[in-house]
């Protein structure tokens, strides 16, 4: 889809989810072969009208979207199909840990690194100065701005024109309290920065860093408000239950094992130079051991393709080539064979 017909046929947000704050800002520009890399070759991919609906519905509500499904079904991969379809910039990535916050997300400050740059330009005007928030960086030339950088999710809520696609992946890992943390984010699109908070008298205006690589953004008055609010799209491999309060601010959208149509389109878009006549036999094999084994990535499939296309290895040495897909296509079930 062109950026024209996009804006044409943006949708305006429901009156309870319009959040009308700005300026706005521009969004870096998209990074092709990390598209490539994650999705493949541009040419059509099969797309589940289910998906579809779902996706859109998320869009027209500005809602999250909590895609479910087996490790390796394409989850993650949908929000970057949505970021190259609509030409929404990179897409920005929380991976989830049992350690990750809701703070991290948002945003980090170094405030150590900055008193040890105070210190280092100025140290006698630091030791006779009662002003640790702004007065010696001052006169040093150092802003605090310097020293904080948005997460992905704080960078996900800027105020820019159009949405930015934000993948929040494994959301399982999680922390048992770390979804009910961000409801408040869902609810209301901003957050404020305390340690910009305390400044915003003196410096209304601070520029920081983004979770984009070399880029920043104006904070005004310590506060982050998004314009509109991002595509989110948040993972799960279904191993834990989310709380009702959290489900009810999300969609839902469960994505099944691919079939062999879209196993074939998948392999179609990483290898556009063909595969040798390779694919169907091995899909055929895969989804076979995947009926046996009961739990097999997509991705495992692009391995054995792959080698078999290398020249590395032979496939028309049975033995061999079977002991090698064999150990490629270990069950990802822990009572698989």
């Amino acid at each position: 889809m062109d950026t024209a017909e996009r804006d044409r046929r943006w949708p305006p947000p429901p009156e309870w989810r319009d959040f009308p704050y700005g300026p706005d800002v521009e969004p870096p520009p998209a990074d092709e072969r990390e598209f490539r890399r994650r999705l493949g070759d541009i040419r059509p991919f099969r797309v589940e009208a289910h998906e579809v609906r779902m996706v859109n519905a998320a869009i027209y509500l500005r809602r999250p979207l909590l895609v479910t499904g087996r490790p390796g079904v394409g989850k993650s991969s949908l929000a970057y199909r949505i970021a190259r379809e609509l030409r929404l910039g990179p897409v920005l990535r929380w991976p989830i840990t049992s350690r990750a916050t809701l703070r991290s997300a948002l945003y980090e400050y170094d405030a150590i690194g900055r008193a040890q740059a105070i210190g280092w330009r100025t140290a006698p005007m630091a030791r006779a100065s009662g002003d640790p928030e702004g007065g010696d960086a001052d006169r040093a030339g150092l802003s605090i701005g310097d020293f904080l950088h948005l997460g992905p999710l704080g960078t996900a809520l800027l105020p820019y024109k159009l949405p930015r696609v934000l993948l929040i992946d494994e959301m399982d890992k999680s922390d048992f309290d770390l979804p009910n943390d961000l409801l408040n984010i869902f609810e209301d699109g901003d957050f404020a920065i305390p340690e910009l908070v305390r400044l915003r008298n003196r410096t209304p205006e601070v520029v920081v860093h983004t979770a984009d690589r070399g880029h920043t953004a104006t904070v005004r008055d310590g506060v982050v408000r998004c314009h509109e609010f991002p595509i989110v799209i948040v993972t799960s491999n279904g191993e834990r239950d989310f709380s009702g309060a959290f489900l009810r601010r999300c969609l839902r959208l469960e994505i099944p094992d691919p079939d062999a149509d879209r196993l074939a389109a998948m392999v179609a878009a990483h290898f556009p130079k063909g595969t040798n006549g390779y694919s169907s036999e091995l899909i055929a094999a895969f989804l076979e051991r995947r009926r046996l084994s009961g739990s097999l990535a997509a991705d495992q499939l692009l391995h054995a393709v792959h080698l078999a296309t290398s020249g590395a290895f032979q496939p028309d040495d049975p033995a061999g080539w079977n002991a090698l897909v064999e150990s490629l296509w270990s069950s990802l079930s822990p009572t698989g064979p």
